[in-house]
């Protein structure tokens, strides 16, 4: 897995200034992962990959825009909660990073760098 604290573009600005820029990069990268339908209307894909294109796009947004909307993020009728996110980003850890994974929910840590 890359590193969180690293973004693969800039993030949505809370004005939308760079929304369409923003629109066209994350396409391609979610096309590039094979996570393209998630975003379609009405698509099949499955609900974990739909969970991986939200985190996707919801690191890639403005701190001020994640703590307007995370209240309304809603996934297969269900609420995400930062609790929700924390379990993703652990489960999703390289085979090699397990002791980390393990270490990281015992701990309770509640963010990421």
């Amino acid at each position: 897995m890359t590193n969180l604290a690293k973004l693969d573009f800039v993030a949505l600005d809370i004005n939308g200034k760079n929304y369409l820029t923003w629109v066209v990069k994350a396409k391609i990268h979610l096309e590039a992962w094979n996570l393209g339908e998630t975003i379609k209307e009405e698509n099949s894909a499955s609900s974990q990959d739909r969970a991986k294109a939200m985190i996707f796009i919801y690191r890639h947004l403005d701190e001020g825009l994640k703590s307007e909307i995370s209240p309304q993020i809603k996934l297969c009728g269900e609420t995400i909660i930062e609790e929700d996110m924390l379990e993703k980003t652990f489960s999703t850890f390289h085979a090699s990073n397990m002791l980390m994974q393990q270490q990281y929910r015992e701990q309770g840590f509640t963010e990421y760098n």
